[in-house]
């Protein structure tokens, strides 16, 4: 069953019911979304590792297919012509009002029952990503990276400031630096 689009509507299977997802992402949404799709299909072309942006279907249980914002699949077997069967690597959530309960509740349990072994949660309005890591088949909370505004950076010490990160690094592919700036480029105020 292909829920992406199901009659113009959006919607995904969550804990065996049709529930229609967010009315349409907002603008900053869908440039965040894009920003952490382009960062991963530029860094994986030519690998064996597969991203795939918003609009693809991921079924992991029989009542749980989900739409990611953006995932990460690592398993070629897993991806079929209707979408991706089995859990991705890396799977990254950008929350809106309406779905933020939902991202941070049954989607981020199922995502670790089902062995999703990366989990974020990225917030557009206080341009935070959270990094969850699978352990022991619940996600643990690795850290919180923040793209604090000029006007906050500007009250801080300069040890403040240099403890404050600019980069992390994604634990599926510890070689990528992920620059906190680059995911929320081009956001409007």
């Amino acid at each position: 069953m292909n829920l992406a689009y199901q009659d113009e509507q959006r919607t995904e299977l969550i804990n065996g019911q049709i529930v229609a997802m967010a009315p349409r992402p907002s603008t900053n949404h869908n440039l965040v979304a894009w920003n952490i799709y382009s960062i991963f299909s530029f860094f994986l072309k030519g690998k064996s590792c597969t991203p795939f942006a918003d609009g693809a279907d991921l079924h992991l249980t029989e009542d749980d297919v989900f739409v990611p914002d953006m995932m990460v699949v690592c398993d070629r077997d897993k991806i079929k012509r209707d979408g991706v069967y089995g859990a991705p690597d890396l799977v990254v959530e950008v929350l809106s009002a309406s779905t933020a309960k939902r991202d941070r509740g049954h989607k981020k349990d199922i995502y670790a029952r089902c062995g999703v072994r990366e989990y974020w949660i990225v917030n557009p309005d206080s341009r935070s990503v959270e990094v969850y890591l699978l352990q022991d088949g619940q996600f643990a909370l690795h850290d919180v990276y923040t793209l604090y505004p000029n006007w906050m950076l500007e009250k801080m010490t300069e040890e403040e400031r240099a403890e404050v990160p600019t980069t992390f690094r994604c634990s599926t592919f510890p070689e990528l630096d992920i620059v906190i700036e680059d995911i929320f480029y081009r956001m409007l105020d």
